[in-house]
């Protein structure tokens, strides 16, 4: 590899970890819900969910926007993505995704991302009406991503995404923005070892502001009603570090399987390990299935030390026709299934075409 390159990456490297200081490796969890924007955190695309995001460090195309924006230097020329979750099953709460990635120049790519969580009617209380009666209202969350990823040779692949965030109801609202950046490194004979790094939410903090922080009340003395503005907490980002590798067994009539793991270190939450392993037929059928560990994790739901309410597991496949085969365009059907306690599981459902 070219020396300028190799000092491309080690500057790189010390820089993502640095930028994080400590906050970024204490994984502590008494600072658990202190952070606002959640939803950060979660993976809206089924084929990295499926291995429960084990794979950031070999991840490419369009899905690489949410775990590790280098591999979305691997698009050769344009992907698509649509997505469904079935958030905590039972509850009500849904995501949609759409994504679009396209091939800029002749080692570049472009991203676009966006999440919309959907958490349906839910009825207006008050003290003097706990049972509702008022109506109904519906929060919004909204991401909206742009990336850029450059291969920089053929081992080295580094990106950057701008996140904004809207979140909302029909009186109250914060906005925000966030930058991931993420670095793939490719190597071995047959280019199937692979390393990455990815630092993600940096950004200021955000604040909620509107009517629905204005109190009407009226002062002992006094005729007149006053209205009283309550004074709202920034919050913070959920800040969050990932290191992974993963290692290609390449086989015979062009069977695969792909052993990878990561560490996750969360600013706010507990840090995860995350093994997960992936099987291809010819590229034409992807068996996943992957396992996240944190701390606590295997006590009962109602033990202090469980502040997850996930069970760590999760599994998926895809299904590939190829559209092209001279340009390498494939459609495909991707799921995922993430397991919980209390309600029936994380479903997500997508539909991918790269052309």
């Amino acid at each position: 590899m070219n020396t300028f390159y190799r000092y491309i990456t080690m500057i790189s490297l010390v820089m993502l970890v640095s930028i994080t200081g400590k906050d970024a490796f204490a994984g502590n969890k008494d600072r658990s819900g202190q952070a606002g924007a959640s939803e950060l955190l979660i993976n809206p695309w089924a084929r990295s969910t499926g291995w429960g995001n084990a794979g950031m460090s070999n991840i490419k195309g369009l899905e690489a926007i949410w775990s590790n924006v280098g591999g979305t230097a691997f698009t050769k020329k344009t992907e698509l993505i649509f997505s469904h979750t079935t958030w905590l099953k039972g509850s009500d709460v849904s995501i949609f995704s759409f994504g679009l990635t396209q091939r800029v120049g002749e080692s570049g790519a472009l991203g676009l991302a966006v999440m919309s969580m959907n958490f349906g009617d839910i009825p207006i209380t008050t003290t003097e009406y706990p049972d509702g009666g008022l109506g109904n209202y519906s929060p919004n969350l909204m991401n909206i991503s742009l990336s850029y990823a450059k291969s920089f040779s053929n081992s080295i692949h580094a990106g950057f995404v701008m996140k904004i965030i809207s979140e909302s109801i029909s009186d109250m609202s914060a906005q925000g923005v966030a930058l991931d950046a993420g670095i793939q490194y490719v190597t071995g004979a047959r280019e199937n070892i692979h390393f990455g790094i990815t630092l993600k939410n940096i950004g200021p903090t955000m604040q909620f502001s509107g009517d629905g922080l204005s109190l009407k009340a009226f002062i002992p003395g006094q005729e007149n009603q006053f209205t009283l503005e309550q004074r709202q907490e920034a919050f913070e980002l959920p800040t969050q570090l990932s290191i992974g590798a993963a290692y290609d067994f390449l086989f015979e009539n062009d069977y695969r399987f792909t052993l990878a793991g990561n560490f996750t270190s969360n600013s706010f939450t507990k840090d995860q390990i995350t093994l997960g392993g992936e099987f291809s037929l010819k590229d034409y059928l992807l068996l996943r299935a992957g396992y996240t560990y944190e701390d606590g994790i295997w006590d009962g739901i109602e033990d202090v030390n469980r502040t997850n309410i996930s069970k760590g597991l999760s599994a998926g496949f895809s299904v590939q026709v190829p559209l092209n085969k001279e340009s390498g365009s494939v459609f495909s059907v991707d799921y995922s299934y993430r397991d919980t306690d209390h309600f029936n599981g994380n479903h997500t459902i997508g539909a991918r075409i790269s052309f």
